[in-house]
């Protein structure tokens, strides 16, 4: 398709400007607060070893249909290599995955936890996204930390993570 002349310039430039920033969002406070629910639950099912409250949490039990990836801060990624040469920043790890992390969890006598700090959440009402700061804890020792995003979805169930990314910094890294 061509189009020519000022109608059609102006066309293409509000195409590419979209729509106003407030156009067709509808974030409510009910969506974020169901949200901050969602962020909640992960927390507590983890220190609580509840793995059907977990579960619940994400768009599928199937760990191939959920996105679970981390990335290695450098510095640990240079200590890593030392006993790894192979080792990269962001190797998947199909056993690495949200079903193995609660199954840790349960399995281990020592409590594990997630602390969560400077939560963002932004949604349009049918689609979220949540970052935050993190930190995991095993047996009250803080083990790894770095910056965690989910990716959220609105469903009929209500809102389900369909995936999570995050960074690994632990002691072998930089001071944070």
């Amino acid at each position: 398709m061509t189009i020519t002349g000022f109608p059609g310039a102006l066309l293409v430039a509000c195409l590419l400007a979209g729509p106003p920033a407030q156009a067709g969002q509808r974030e409510s406070s009910s969506d974020v607060k169901a949200i901050e629910q969602v962020v909640e639950s992960f927390r507590a099912s983890l220190i609580n070893k509840d793995k059907p409250t977990y579960m619940g949490l994400f768009f599928s039990d199937k760990p191939e249909d959920i996105g679970w990836q981390f990335v290695s801060e450098d510095v640990r990624l240079q200590d890593i290599r030392k006993a790894k040469p192979d080792a990269i920043k962001a190797r998947r790890i199909p056993a690495n995955n949200f079903i193995a992390l609660i199954d840790g969890a349960v399995a281990s006598p020592k409590p594990k936890e997630e602390k969560f700090s400077n939560t963002k959440i932004e949604t349009d009402g049918d689609v979220a996204s949540v970052s935050f700061d993190y930190s995991f804890h095993d047996d009250g020792v803080k083990t790894n930390w770095g910056k965690e995003m989910w990716q959220l979805i609105r469903t009929e169930q209500g809102w389900k993570i369909f995936s999570v990314i995050y960074s690994v910094r632990d002691s072998r890294s930089p001071a944070e």
